[in-house]
């Protein structure tokens, strides 16, 4: 029988391509085993594209068949969460409710908009004994995941995407996450120190690891709406693209199934909470004019 979720913020596209995936078995991309059954609308008055969307949402939602509740307390007794509010500064106060329920959390991207926050809902979730997984999409895109052999090490990584800057959003936060995460999941953990540089059109983004290797972070505002990555490995250097061949959601859902199902993340949260750490310090050396930023511990 097929877990029963809930979800927790209709301001994103996010919740609409969830529900097709995992409750309408007649979709071509369909992952069984989840079905979403509860929302709540949510919706952040600080951030526009939260506000301004999510009325419509919620009806769209609602329309896929799933109930509507009030309160975020409602969604009590359920099997599983998608914490899916657009805005990343209200995670840490609806996961304080989520954490309560005891049961596995999947936080869509960001974690947080701080590292401060995001090591809060760690807390918080080890507490609790709630299992967390966090992730963007793009890092299980085809011609993402998988790039690598067994037998390869990474020795340095360039992520690259689109990457807008939002007045009412924290700069790397946005778009940001989703390179960083692509950089993270072929580098590993280890970065020590950010150093930014940016001009109107690109900002680049460059990481020191711990053992002398450099993963960089290359965003765009000038149209180029492609994520990949250049990757030199012990053995070649490979450049490859993310491919929406497969959609990336559907990818993604077939790791976010299994999480559910075991409480298992197929990422690690130090992983996570080093990528937002990594954000952070990325924001506070662009903030400095680009000087250097140790990486928070």
């Amino acid at each position: 029988m097929a877990l029963k979720l809930g979800m927790v913020g209709l301001d994103t596209s996010h919740c609409q391509a969830f529900i097709q995936l995992l409750n309408q078995a007649d979709n071509q991309f369909h992952i069984p085993g989840c079905k979403i059954v509860k929302a709540f609308p949510g919706g952040s008055e600080a951030f526009s594209l939260s506000k301004n969307r999510v009325a419509q949402f919620t009806e769209e939602v609602r329309a896929m068949g799933v109930e509507i509740v009030d309160r975020l307390e409602d969604l009590a007794g359920l099997d599983g969460y998608f914490l899916e509010s657009v805005d990343g500064n209200q995670h840490l106060e609806q996961f304080k409710v989520l954490a309560k329920f005891g049961k596995p959390v999947f936080i869509d991207k960001p974690l947080a908009c701080s590292h401060a926050e995001a090591k809060a809902i760690a807390k918080l979730a080890k507490e609790n004994n709630v299992p967390i997984m966090t992730a963007s999409a793009i890092r299980y895109a085809k011609g993402i995941d998988g790039l690598i052999e067994a037998d390869e090490t990474v020795e340095a990584c360039e992520a690259f995407g689109p990457m807008a800057l939002l007045e009412d959003y924290r700069d790397y936060f946005w778009y940001g996450i989703h390179s960083a995460d692509v950089l993270f999941s072929l580098m590993g953990k280890g970065c020590v120190s950010v150093q930014t540089f940016n001009t109107e059109k690109i900002d680049v983004i460059v990481g020191t690891w711990n053992d002398g290797r450099i993963g960089t972070l290359r965003g765009n505002r000038v149209g180029a709406n492609n994520f990949g990555c250049v990757v030199t490995t012990n053995k070649t250097t490979k450049a490859s693209l993310a491919s929406a061949e497969v959609p990336y959601y559907a990818m993604m859902m077939k790791k976010v199934v299994p999480f559910f199902q075991t409480g298992i993340s197929a990422i690690d949260l130090s992983e996570s909470l080093e990528i937002i750490a990594f954000l952070d310090a990325a924001s506070q050396s662009r903030a400095s004019g680009g000087k250097p930023v140790k990486i928070a511990g």
